[in-house]
């Protein structure tokens, strides 16, 4: 079986590196981007499995490229895990609003994340 592809979108770069680490630990093939814009370029090249998607972006915030995503008929059955240190009700609000499968806050548990890519996965 392949490997599952999640793209991580956060600038954040010791996050990151951590979640990749993280990720391919949990045989997965991870993907990274350091801005909103540059994730949803690939999102469209690459067209993973799972998106991991950080709010506070440069260029594009993670709520407009999860709005781009789910609008769009090529890409809207992607699930998106919204992974933010914003954690206000009004925000959690948004991101739903937006179409996200799910919102976590940082700092976040490692174990919960990896349980939530995983049924959204359907690999539970």
């Amino acid at each position: 079986m392949s490997k599952k592809r999640i793209l991580v979108v956060d600038d954040e770069a010791d996050l990151v590196f951590g979640l990749k680490i993280q990720l391919e630990k949990d045989n997965f093939h991870v993907l990274t981007a350091k801005d909103g814009q540059e994730g949803l370029n690939k999102v469209r090249q690459e067209k993973p499995d799972l998106l991991i998607l950080d709010l506070m972006l440069p260029k594009l915030d993670g709520y407009k490229v999860c709005r781009m995503l789910k609008f769009d008929e090529k890409y809207k059955s992607i699930p998106i895990i919204l992974l933010t240190a914003r954690t206000q009700q009004e925000d959690q609000k948004v991101g739903y609003e937006v179409g996200a499968d799910a919102y976590i806050t940082k700092p976040f548990d490692a174990q919960e994340l990896l349980k939530k890519i995983k049924e959204l996965l359907k690999e539970v």
